[in-house]
């Protein structure tokens, strides 16, 4: 789950984004170096709070055990209408537009596509956490896979690019700072999604050990996966094409394939979205089944199917909202504003850590390796990359708080009305 969640479309994408900010292959490579790392420090903090509390809800859990329940709310708040749905109804579209390269599809066919993958693949997860296992647990065996294939073949036959430092790139000492950040934010964008996993904590097998062991192994997947493909699309294109290209896997795949590498790609891509939807769609309706449960929000949100065991009511109201935002094309805006506050409240997860390892009574069966250091370095990085982009665009940035905070007002008039909560979550 933590390999098919992280690696969805934006490695076949994103790789210019990050290229075209720092104009340098060593700097490139850093850069995903870099976010592997910080990745990884993530990954080792929340297993050991996972350890600690290894029940349903993941990061929701954590924040409201390390501080309040009003800010394991907000995480709530923010996943659902904004954060969780909008990734869900973004990778949906990207996925419809690749089935559209094999299928001619208008933009009312590419958003009848993206729902029904939404609503297939909800189904499936409605009928039992089991069955979406399986479809999770091929699909990422496949792209994985196919990933592998991809980078023999680009070693073994690929033609070789001349180095892009010869050919006017930059060297890493000449690469802006700002200008590095930039692109940190775009790799770690790319891998979104690792904390999912501890959403189905309390559906998982021995999750004190399972899930801690998930991340780390997945973790150092994905980073090895990433930065080997990278280096696969600067030994076969130049400098210049990475840069400016909107589709880099599938260009690499052409150099070394021909007219018939766009089709190889692109079914790839059609196969990695489905998979990593597969994941998202798993994990999000675990957290509002546990905040129902712990009172905050509407009781019926926290019922589980008698028969398939799954909390089938928050599946279909994420399938709902996801697919409002897909057809009415507003996710782009809420998912582009918010998600960068992510890492506030992965910022205040470490910082939670740290508390709770001063608290008696906490016993976690795991504990983060390099403790300090390495839940500090997690939460300065995460202090750094919001704050770098509160000042790259401080409009969107004071829209996305907004929309965040605004749950604040929610939390507390669902208090008033339902005194009994705050009992009920300590």
């Amino acid at each position: 789950m933590v390999v098919g969640t992280i690696i969805g479309a934006s490695i076949f994408v994103q790789p210019s984004v990050i290229t075209g900010a720092v104009q340098s292959t060593a700097a490139v490579a850093l850069v995903w170096a870099v976010a592997g790392i910080m990745t990884l420090f993530g990954a080792l903090v929340t297993a050991e709070l996972a350890s600690a509390y290894p029940r349903t809800g993941g990061v929701y859990v954590f924040l409201k055990n390390a501080f309040s329940p009003s800010l394991g709310f907000l995480w709530g708040w923010a996943m659902f209408w904004s954060m969780h749905s909008g990734i869900i109804a973004a990778i949906g579209m990207v996925f419809a537009r690749y089935v559209g390269h094999f299928v001619p599809l208008g933009d009312v066919g590419v958003r009848a596509v993206a729902i029904a993958g939404i609503v297939a693949l909800s189904g499936i997860n409605y009928l039992g956490v089991r069955q979406g296992s399986i479809v999770q647990t091929t699909f990422t065996i496949g792209k994985v896979f196919a990933i592998v294939v991809i980078i023999l073949i680009g070693f073994a036959i690929g033609p070789r690019s001349p180095m892009p430092e010869a050919t006017g790139g930059l060297t890493l000492g000449e690469v802006p700072a700002q200008d590095f950040a930039l692109a940190l934010v775009a790799g770690l964008f790319a891998f979104g999604g690792w904390h999912m996993v501890t959403y189905a904590a309390g559906e998982t097998v021995d999750p004190k050990k399972t899930i801690p062991r998930a991340l780390l192994l997945g973790t150092l997947i994905v980073t090895a996966s990433y930065v080997a493909l990278n280096a696969v699309y600067f030994f076969v294109l130049p400098l210049g094409t990475v840069t400016t290209s909107t589709r880099v896997a599938a260009d690499a795949a052409a150099a070394v394939m021909g007219s018939g590498g766009a089709d190889v790609v692109s079914g790839l891509v059609i196969f990695s979205t489905f998979g990593a939807l597969s994941g998202i769609i798993l994990a999000g309706p675990r957290v509002y089944y546990s905040m129902a449960r712990d009172g905050l929000l509407f009781g019926w949100l926290g019922e589980i199917h008698p028969k398939h065991r799954t909390p089938h009511r928050a599946i279909i109201l994420q399938a709902v909202w996801s697919s409002v935002l897909v057809a009415t094309g507003t996710y782009r805006a809420l998912f582009t504003r918010v998600i960068y506050t992510e890492w506030i409240f992965f910022g205040l997860m470490a910082v939670g850590l740290l508390l709770l390892r001063r608290r008696p009574g906490y016993e976690p069966s795991y504990r983060v390796w390099g403790y300090p250091v390495v839940p500090v370095l997690f939460t300065l990085s995460s202090a750094a990359i919001v704050l770098n982009q509160i000042v790259s665009d401080p409009t969107e940035s004071a829209s996305g708080l907004l929309i965040v905070a605004l749950g604040l007002p929610v939390y507390y008039f669902w208090r008033a009305r339902h005194p009994e909560t705050g009992a009920a979550t300590q």
